[in-house]
């Protein structure tokens, strides 16, 4: 981690022009797809397409029936800070294989590589999870969550072994669930983590 500077661009914490990236999985191809994947990890235990079968998997998210620009417009209006740091740019994909293989989806890709992109007030996983959320208010009956053996596990959602608990799933599906509630119940491990954490880091 030596030279590792997180706020200082264009590499945010990776040399760019000193080291090649090499895939650590066939479906992580870039920079940008690490520093989405906190927060499009989560949509493997959906039915939204995650980008497999595309040029640009977990940077990404759509399915056949989505209303993109309703979508972000319900982003912005229950948490507009939680979309900061990065870019959002509606687009069209068809994947050529896995979740709707074949089809037309409307879905949103994350730019995290221009001038836009912020590495201290980008926070992917309240970013997708605001997605869930909005996606619920407007289609309270979608088919969102994905029921089907996950890393082994069978008797626990996909989404909830993703997270480690329910918390996220619940307040998805809580119609009267606000942004402030969910950051107050992640709040209490996220201060825990950073204390436990706090004698071991190596950098700031």
């Amino acid at each position: 981690m030596t030279g590792w500077r997180p706020e200082s661009a264009p590499g945010f914490g990776w040399p760019l022009g000193e080291r090649a990236w090499i895939n650590p999985s066939p479906n992580a191809p870039n920079l940008a797809m690490a520093r989405c994947y906190p927060g499009t990890v989560m949509l493997e235990g959906t039915t939204l397409s995650e980008g497999r079968g595309t040029t640009r998997p977990l940077e990404l998210f759509g399915a056949p029936d989505l209303d993109i620009s309703a979508l972000v417009a319900e982003m912005r209006r229950l948490a507009p800070e939680w979309l900061a740091g990065c870019r959002l740019r509606p687009c069209w994909f068809e994947p050529t294989f896995h979740k709707h293989q074949g089809l037309l989806c409307a879905g949103l890709q994350t730019h995290v590589d221009d001038g836009v992109y912020d590495h201290e007030s980008f926070r992917p996983w309240r970013l997708q999870a605001l997605a869930f959320k909005a996606l619920r208010n407007l289609q309270p009956g979608y088919a969102l969550w994905r029921d089907f053996p996950y890393e082994y596990e069978s008797e626990r959602l996909a989404i909830d072994l993703i997270n480690g608990s329910e918390l996220l799933r619940t307040w998805v599906d809580d119609r009267a669930g606000l942004p402030g509630d969910l950051e107050a119940l992640t709040r209490v491990d996220e201060l825990a983590w950073n204390e436990q954490r706090a004698s071991v880091v190596l950098y700031r």
